[in-house]
C-alpha cells in the first residue's frame, strides 16, 4: 500500500498525482489520508463545536477532490480516503509499519513556496523508516531518468535498491551519481595529490558498488556518473533532467535514526524534481 497525505494545497495535488502513478506501476493500492489537528483550536478563543465541523468539511472536501484526481489520472487504481485524528506528521509517521511508501507534498496551506520545505515533510522524511518521496508542485514532461546519490558507505545500498527498482518501472535510464571533494587538508602546500588516480580509483568504488544491483537489473541502462564537487550541488544540478532523485537518510549519531544527514536535507531543499529519502 502507498500512503499519500493530503491537504487541499498544490503540493497535495501534485503528491496524489505521483502517488497514483506509483500505485499504478508497483501494482500497489493507494491510501488517501487527511489528518484532522484539532490542537491549534484547543483555546478559548474558538467558541465550542465550531473548529470540528470546519475541519471535518475542510477534510472531507480535500479527500473529494483527491480521489476524483486519482480516478482521473489513475482509473484502474484501488484507492481509499480517511480522515484520522493527529497532527499531519505524526498521522503519517504512525502509518509507516503498513506503507510500502509514503508520499507527501513539499509545503503545505499557508507555507511559503519555493526552496523551503514545510516542517511535515521535513519530519516525515526524517522519521519514517518506510521511502518517503517529497514532491513540488510544479509539474512537467516526463525526462526518463532516475538519479541516485551513490557514496562509499553501506546506508546508500537501500537507495540504490530503490532507485533501480524505480527506473524499471518507469523505464527510464538510471544515474548513478558520486561527488567526491579533496580533504580540507589536501590544499596544504606541503600536500600533493593526483588528481586522475583519485577519480579513478572513485568510480571503481561505484562500479563495485553497482555490480550486484546491474546483475539484478540487467533491463536497467545505467550511467555511472563521478564528479569532483559538493553532493548536494551535483545532485541538485542533475535533478533538472530527472524524474525523481533518491538519497538515503544518512543520519548520524546517537539520534541517527530520526535525523536526515546534511546530504538528504540538502537535496530536498534544491532539487527540481520529486526526491526520494530511503532509510537503510
Amino acid at each position: 500500500m502507498i500512503v499519500v497525505g493530503v491537504d487541499g494545497s498544490v503540493t497535495s495535488r501534485a503528491a496524489v498525482e505521483w502517488a497514483a502513478g506509483d500505485a499504478f506501476r508497483m501494482r500497489e493500492p493507494l491510501r488517501v489520508v487527511y489528518a484532522v489537528d484539532r490542537a491549534p483550536y484547543q483555546i478559548t478563543r474558538f467558541p465550542a463545536g465550531v473548529a470540528p465541523d470546519t475541519l471535518q468539511k475542510a477534510g472531507q472536501k480535500a479527500l473529494a477532490e483527491a480521489v476524483a484526481l486519482v480516478h482521473e489520472r489513475q482509473p484502474t487504481v484501488e484507492v481509499t480516503a480517511e480522515t484520522v485524528e493527529g497532527s499531519p506528521a505524526g498521522v503519517l509517521r504512525g502509518l509507516d509499519g503498513s506503507a510500502v511508501e509514503i508520499v507527501v507534498g513539499s509545503r503545505g496551506l499557508g507555507g511559503l513556496s519555493g526552496a523551503l520545505l514545510g516542517s511535515v515533510s521535513t519530519h516525515v522524511a526524517g522519521h519514517a523508516h518506510r521511502p518517503v518521496v517529497v514532491v513540488r508542485g510544479e509539474r512537467f514532461a516526463p525526462r526518463g531518468e532516475v538519479v541516485v546519490g551513490v557514496d562509499d558507505s553501506h546506508e546508500c545500498e537501500a537507495a540504490l535498491g530503490y532507485a533501480f527498482e524505480q527506473a524499471r518501472l518507469r523505464g527510464a535510464r538510471l544515474r548513478a551519481l558520486h561527488a567526491w571533494q579533496l580533504p580540507v587538508h589536501a590544499f596544504a602546500p606541503e600536500v600533493s595529490y593526483d588528481l586522475d588516480e583519485i577519480g579513478e580509483a572513485r568510480r571503481q568504488a561505484v562500479s563495485d558498488r553497482l555490480a550486484a544491483f546491474r546483475e539484478k537489473y540487467p533491463q536497467v541502462d545505467v550511467v555511472e556518473d563521478v564528479r569532483s564537487g559538493r553532493p548536494v550541488e551535483e545532485l541538485a544540478d542533475a535533478s533538472a533532467g530527472a524524474d525523481l532523485v533518491v538519497v538515503g537518510s544518512h543520519g548520524r549519531g546517537a539520534v541517527a535514526s530520526a535525523l536526515l544527514g546534511s546530504v538528504s536535507r540538502g537535496v530536498l531543499h534544491q532539487a527540481r524534481c520529486p526526491v526520494a529519502v530511503v532509510r537503510s
